[in-house]
């Protein structure tokens, strides 16, 4: 059975069934705050799914993330609020309204005009919602380096922004100097703070030269723990553990990790 509208409603009636009166014990009890940290996780999970390129995989990962999109669509089902089609009508709507040189009459010749289209019609739908600030919208819940790219974004947007680069690098030297002041007196507090500004500014020049801070981030992790597999398996074969090792010879596997 290959229909979507009916594979669709089975996993609707799947989670109905679960979340009845005579359903899933665990899954009857949870909330809207015990399932943030599983919507979290299938989240991140689909990402990686997507870094490996597994078809199979990405298929599996999606279907955790709808499902817990079925699964908060049904608790507020029960609190009388709405349910998935409320949900699938919603967003059905607003895709063909920021649309238009679809569905309607406007013209959009390239990604940037349509992307500016987007922004102008997102941000009148938010100005009759009652949002004061070029700021709101932004969730707090957003990773730091994600949060602090789209906050910059929507400052920009607005005027709020350097004219070159070069003006970034020279505030990136300005805030590096302040942290290493703050780390030799001792000051945990500051340091702490003029780190969080060395790492805003950062995102800063990502954003300047197009890439996104977080992605770049978990790209790098994805290659300290492949790099570092390298180091345990060759340090493994010497029959010793990790921090028996002298780092000089942690160091010579890491470069040839490094050259591989």
């Amino acid at each position: 059975m290959n229909d979507p509208a009916q594979n669709f409603q089975k996993l609707v009636d799947v989670v109905d069934t679960l979340m009845g009166e005579n359903g899933c014990p665990w899954d009857r009890v949870q909330t809207r705050e015990t399932l943030k940290p599983y919507l979290v996780e299938e989240t991140y999970e689909t990402l990686e799914a997507l870094d490996r390129g597994d078809p199979g995989e990405i298929k599996d990962e999606l279907g955790d993330l709808l499902y817990q999109i079925l699964f908060h669509a049904k608790i507020s089902a029960q609190r009388s609020e709405f349910d998935i089609a409320d949900v699938v009508r919603a967003i059905t709507e607003k895709m063909v309204r920021r649309h238009p040189h679809v569905f309607k009459e406007a013209k959009c010749d390239t990604p940037d005009e349509v992307v500016h289209q987007w922004e102008e019609i997102k941000k009148n739908e938010k100005a009759s919602a009652g949002r004061t600030s070029v700021l709101d919208g932004v969730p707090r819940s957003l990773p730091g380096l994600k949060r602090a790219q789209e906050l910059q974004k929507k400052a920009a947007k607005h005027g709020f922004d350097w004219d070159r680069i070069t003006e970034v690098f020279t505030k990136l030297d300005e805030e590096i100097a302040e942290f290493k002041e703050a780390v030799l007196r001792g000051d945990e507090k500051e340091a702490a703070g003029e780190l969080g500004d060395i790492l805003f500014v950062l995102v800063n020049i990502g954003r300047f030269k197009k890439i996104d801070a977080e992605e770049a981030l978990r790209g790098t992790n994805n290659k300290f723990i492949a790099r570092f597999h390298h180091i345990e398996k060759e340090v493994a074969k010497t029959g010793k553990t990790v921090k028996e090792t002298p780092l000089a010879d942690l160091e010579a596997h890491w470069q040839a990790a490094k050259n591989a």
